[in-house]
């Protein structure tokens, strides 16, 4: 029982050491699941940047992929498992926000091209994301690029966020619209 504890002690202090020793920001205290995978990978502007904020947690199978953009967490936000981020243009997620298991969340789409023109040959276009302090998504929750999400929202599961909610907003569906809001939410 006490190798056992002072392994799993040993190991997160080794996931630690290694992510900072690859160029990724750690607050104190931060918890890093199994198979979590933070990449800071280039594009034509440089190295991706990642940050987390201290308390915050990440569960087993997170995927963060920065693209050459950023990926900032602020203190004690939560990631659940399997989690998708990419940063292409940017995603930032306020302080105390929850973000649900199988959730995805986006930052760039890719540019229209002519009929006659293989889209995946287009460059992308960055549209940086914003998501608030204190919200919450639930599961499998899609947010698109270029989306702002106000804080203290509430996004029911599955739904796809494509167009800005508003502080204390209540939504959900596919696209998301709002249904409701938090008591003593701004209108």
């Amino acid at each position: 029982m006490q190798q056992t504890l002072l392994f799993r002690y040993w190991l997160k202090h080794w996931r630690a050491f290694r992510l900072r020793a690859s160029g990724i920001t750690l607050g104190d205290h931060v918890k890093i699941g199994q198979c979590v995978n933070l990449h800071r990978t280039f594009n034509r502007q440089g190295r991706g940047e990642i940050a987390i904020g201290a308390g915050s947690m990440l569960e087993d199978g997170v995927v963060f992929d920065t693209y050459g953009g950023s990926i900032r967490l602020d203190a004690n936000v939560i990631i659940g498992p399997h989690v998708v981020i990419y940063g292409h243009g940017g995603v930032t997620i306020g302080e105390h926000a929850l973000i649900a298991m199988h959730c995805r969340i986006l930052s760039s789409n890719h540019a229209l091209a002519p009929f006659d023109t293989p889209i995946r040959s287009q460059p992308d276009t960055l549209l940086p994301t914003r998501i608030g302090r204190d919200v919450w998504l639930g599961a499998g929750v899609t947010v698109l690029g270029g989306v702002t999400i106000g804080d203290g929202c509430i996004v029911g599961a599955g739904s796809v966020v494509t167009k800005d909610l508003p502080p204390g907003a209540i939504a959900y569906g596919a696209p998301a619209t709002v249904r409701g809001w938090r008591e003593g939410a701004p209108r």
